[in-house]
């Protein structure tokens, strides 16, 4: 009898449609997701599609690719990267290319920090109209600011010096990261500032030993979003540098432009040498950026 009940109430249990596993993969497969999907795809591959044609002409040679700039290479050869970074000195415009990056995003992220600090966590007078005047340089095109920056660093005796540029960048990227900090700064709770001051610490090591590791994801989202922009600029180096021995990689890639002919294939491995640590700073940093563009969606 106890059996014959245990036997029916399980029947009576058991779920009468599929597992909720199944169900869920059978709504994904909803007519509308498959066209996302579909359009997500395609979209990725004509992203790739140019990033490929350029790895696979910079093994070819400059005649195979006047010839046909598709096929792949059938003879690959490291020539051309050869020739792009010791005869076009692309050795060279790569480390200016690194410490006009790296010192640019190091000065306006440090400077970055505590100003969105205090206006994020720290109640004073004037404190909204501080950060209306960060934001406000978002509204400034940059570079409708190219003539005035030029006459400033002509009044300066910087032009044709690499610090021309890393002032110009690291000003023009403090208002960007002090609006993107300043949101993660408020995200965080007040109850870990006030435990640390219980246990004796002051504002410094509570923001140098709590806050700044907190928003790491943040600091690497900004980190990313304004290396980017300074590792391709063009013509701000354009504007302000002169000799050969100060370019970017931006601008060394027009020693491959002649008047009368073109070198495609040093062309294309220059580009390669150029995208290369872009790709690897994507890479590395991929986690940190999901996580602080995504931070707070679910509060």
């Amino acid at each position: 009898m106890n059996d014959t009940t245990l036997t029916l109430d399980s029947v009576e249990r058991a779920p009468s449609g599929p597992p909720a596993a199944a169900r869920s993969r059978r709504r994904r497969r909803s007519p509308q997701a498959v066209v996302i999907t579909t359009v997500l795809w395609l979209y990725a591959a004509v992203c790739v599609l140019p990033l490929l044609t350029m790895i696979f002409n910079s093994f070819r040679t400059h005649l195979q690719i006047a010839t046909d700039p598709w096929p792949l290479p059938t003879d690959p050869t490291v020539e051309n990267y050869v020739s792009a970074w010791a005869e076009a000195s692309f050795g060279r415009y790569a480390l200016n290319s690194i410490l006009i990056t790296v010192c640019s995003v190091a000065i306006s992220t440090a400077v970055s920090l505590p100003a969105a600090y205090a206006i994020a966590r720290w109640r004073f007078r004037g404190r909204g109209a501080l950060e209306g005047l960060f934001m406000s340089g978002l509204l400034i095109p940059f570079m409708l600011a190219i003539l005035p920056m030029f006459y400033l660093m002509d009044g300066l005796r910087l032009i044709d010096s690499p610090l021309s540029l890393i002032l110009i960048y690291s000003a023009n990227g403090i208002p960007f990261t002090v609006f993107v900090l300043v949101s993660f700064f408020r995200q965080l709770p007040g109850e870990l500032e006030e435990a640390a001051f219980l246990d004796g610490g002051n504002h410094f090591t509570v923001f140098l030993r709590i806050m700044v590791p907190l928003v790491r994801p943040a600091i690497a989202t900004v980190v990313v979003f304004r290396f980017v922009p300074i590792w391709n600029d063009f013509l701000m180096p354009l504007v302000m540098l002169r000799s050969r021995d100060n370019y970017t990689l931006g601008v060394g890639l027009t020693t491959f432009f002649g008047e009368y002919q073109n070198d495609w294939a040093s062309l294309f491995a220059g580009l390669v040498i150029t995208t290369l640590p872009l790709l690897v700073l994507f890479i590395l940093a991929t986690r940190q950026i999901i996580q602080g563009l995504t931070a707070g969606i679910g509060k």
